[in-house]
């Protein structure tokens, strides 16, 4: 679309931010208007969303249509689940859970994979037809597979508004600080300003919360310790995840590598997806959910460590397996830190759920954005000593330097007569080269941040592991034992 990076950022901020704030709503809708109300106004929304980017009507209705997408994306997460597990036995239905969690991931590294053959000749029509298609045909796939009615209960109030309000302000500006000041850098004024509106929202939101007899948001059970140390915990992957998304892709931009030269790479990654997926299913133990976090995080590290052998002359498969392993530690940690969330707000009462739900989407979403940006602030400033490293060894008494500037200019010699200039096109050509050089010097360094920072959080989880293994003590034992007794009930 011809976009600066700026409109390309807003652009991201119009499907996050929905997409984040529209968890909070969801439970409630879900309540109040029947599962499926929401299902149909869900797609419908998608199908509009889609239908109004075929028509590519420029960059404010691409604004409008993302923002669109984000709601039917934060409908379709919860849709997917709820389908799995009516689909699944009850006993398989935790099971049926992750399956969606994983299978959310997957799309994102397919989508990458299938791009190069849908944008031939920088076409983007052929992607909007075909996500319009797919959006038909899950519309038409909700009104043959009904979901069974929920029970209906009146529980909007009018506090709700205000609250929720506060809350979109709150995390609108968050989520545009971060996108916008990787790409504008920190000190621009403006940031500050939507800085404080996002501590003003999120502070007035979580005031009217704390002080309500049906919150929105239980602000006493979220900040309990063990939601904390799982909010904290999910985030936490989701910023060292970043590795691939940040530093894996911008190596290979940095290279010169694009899409087309790697359909491969994002296939190995979307079948690491998928595995980490089905194997986080099948290694899903209740007793000891920690496990699976702290094998995951290990894998990221070790991956991390890794990459730091990378060099100008890196090809995308001597990253396959450390990327792949990276793909699938992230799959293969979320199952556990979801249902060890659901645990916990089932047994506390349904209406946790919504709480549980918006804190952890919101969670996952900024995580991820603000893993992004603090890679890209600290990859520009290390891009910076590098360049500064480089330019004080090329002086003119370089030899090398020297030897590298005669041999360029021998080459361009062969298409240019006139020594002035081979001069110039040889010296940036040379200057090109640091250039390349200082950038994958600076993505070492981030690999080697991500691989200090796995360690640290690998030792954070695994000490109260030990702890527990020690003292034999399940932290959720209480509440299993609930379900348990839940689900007696329920069978006679």
């Amino acid at each position: 679309m011809a976009l600066t990076p700026v409109e390309g950022g807003w652009i991201s901020v119009a499907f996050y931010s929905t997409y984040a704030c529209m968890s909070m709503l969801l439970f409630r809708v879900r309540q109040e208007y029947g599962v499926q109300l929401f299902v149909r106004y869900a797609m419908a929304g998608l199908v509009g969303a889609n239908l109004l980017q075929m028509f590519e009507l420029g960059y404010e209705a691409e604004l409008f249509a993302r923002a669109i997408s984000g709601i039917a994306a934060s409908g379709l997460s919860a849709l997917s689940a709820y389908y799995f597990m009516q689909g699944l036995p009850a006993s398989a239905r935790i099971a049926g859970l992750v399956l969606s969690i994983g299978l959310v991931q997957v799309s994102f590294p397919l989508a990458r994979a299938i791009s190069p053959a849908l944008l031939v000749d920088g076409d983007v029509s052929r992607m909007f037809v075909l996500q319009f298609a797919l959006s038909l045909l899950s519309l038409a796939a909700v009104y043959l597979l009904r979901l069974p009615p929920g029970y209906r209960v009146k529980i909007f109030e009018r506090l709700d508004i205000p609250s929720f309000l506060l809350f979109m302000a709150g995390v609108t500006a968050l989520i545009a600080f971060l996108v916008q000041g990787r790409i504008l850098w920190w000190d621009t004024p403006w940031l500050g300003w939507v800085l404080a509106i996002a501590i003003v929202g999120l502070g007035g939101c979580l005031l009217i919360e704390a002080n309500r007899q049906t919150p929105m948001l239980n602000i006493r059970w979220l900040s309990s310790g063990a939601i904390l140390s799982l909010a904290i915990t999910g985030a936490g992957v989701r910023v060292l995840v970043s590795e691939q998304s940040f530093g894996a892709t911008g190596l290979f931009s940095a290279l010169g590598y694009n899409n087309d030269q790697l359909v491969s790479y994002y296939f190995i990654l979307a079948g690491a997806t998928f595995a980490g997926c089905i194997l986080s299913i099948l290694r899903l133990d209740p007793k000891d959910l920690k496990r699976p976090v702290l094998f995951a995080i290990l894998v990221i590290a070790i991956a991390a460590f890794a990459d730091i052998r990378t060099g100008v002359m890196t090809r995308p498969d001597n990253l396959y397996i450390t990327q792949a392993l990276i793909a699938f530690a992230a799959v293969f940690a979320m199952g556990p830190i979801m249902m060890e969330g659901f645990v916990r707000a089932l047994t506390a009462g349904p209406q946790y759920i919504v709480s549980f739900i918006a804190i952890f989407s919101l969670s996952q979403s900024v995580g991820g954005l603000a893993g992004v940006a603090g890679l890209s602030a600290f990859h520009t400033n290390r891009l910076k000593t590098h360049l500064i490293d480089a330019g004080a060894t090329l002086t003119a008494t370089n030899a090398q330097l020297a030897a590298a500037l005669r041999g360029a200019s021998q080459i361009i010699a062969q298409t240019m007569s006139d020594p002035a200039l081979q001069q110039t096109a040889a010296s940036a050509q040379i200057a090109r080269e640091a250039s390349r050089e200082a950038a994958v010097l600076a993505f070492n360094d981030v690999f080697y941040l991500i691989g200090s920072v796995a360690s640290i959080a690998f030792i954070a989880v695994l000490i109260p592991w030990l702890r527990n293994r020690i003292r034999g003590r399940n932290p959720l034992a209480a509440e299993l034992a609930f379900l348990e007794r839940m689900r007696g009930q329920t069978a006679k």
